[in-house]
């Protein structure tokens, strides 16, 4: 690791922490047990490490979750293991916001539950696949399932705002300027924009 401040962090964290280093000279993965996985995202957020990716595997019984942290040019994949049996894990999101969608997209295609999540509404989640159907699990089936017609896909909870003269103006599912389809929701008053909260992914 071509950082010092790895070595002073790993001495101030207070938890038992398996260290392999890759092979390029600036990164490394740090295991830990599940239940440090939070705690481990407040002690990152303390030292100003930055959070840059997240993502997961299905193993025999088990999940392997990692999420990516940066300081310096140095990269470290913290991971974890979870039960096969109940997928679930703390968010990191209500320490690092940049890791609510992809523990969204993580929920939707691997059914990992993150508990204290502050918005764990499905994102990439097609309403035709079956509720416990995942499709980045290792039985789900290559050819998909036969499918009866999907009703239209009315009830997302969108973000309400509520106040005099508060309007909403919905833009999509179709969009110009992007490359996917997309549901846009304004909401606002007079020329006043109060949230704008996007839909991608699976909108029609």
């Amino acid at each position: 690791m071509k950082a010092d401040w790895t070595t002073d962090f790993l001495n101030q964290l207070s938890m038992d922490i398996s260290v392999a280093q890759h092979n390029a000279p600036s990164s490394a993965v740090w295991q830990i047990e599940s239940r440090h996985w939070q705690r481990f995202a407040e002690l990152a957020c303390g030292q100003q490490l930055r959070w840059s990716a997240g993502w997961a595997e299905q193993l025999a019984g088990e999940f392997q979750v990692n999420a990516c942290f940066e300081k310096q040019g140095v990269y470290i994949v913290l991971r974890t293991i979870i039960d096969g049996a109940k997928p679930e894990l703390p968010s990191q999101a209500t320490v690092y916001p940049a890791a609510n969608r992809s523990e969204r997209h993580t929920q939707d295609m691997f059914g990992i539950r993150f508990t204290g999540h502050p918005d764990n509404r499905k994102w990439t989640r097609h309403q035709a696949w079956s509720k416990h159907s995942y499709p980045l699990r290792k039985d789900f089936l290559v050819q998909g399932e036969p499918q009866d017609i999907t009703p239209p896909d009315m009830d997302y909870p969108f973000i309400k705002a509520h106040g005099a003269g508060v309007y909403e103006i919905p833009v999509g599912p179709v969009h110009a300027g992007i490359i996917e389809p997309g549901h846009f929701r304004f909401q606002a008053v007079g020329e006043l924009i109060l949230n704008l909260e996007e839909r991608l992914g699976y909108v029609h």
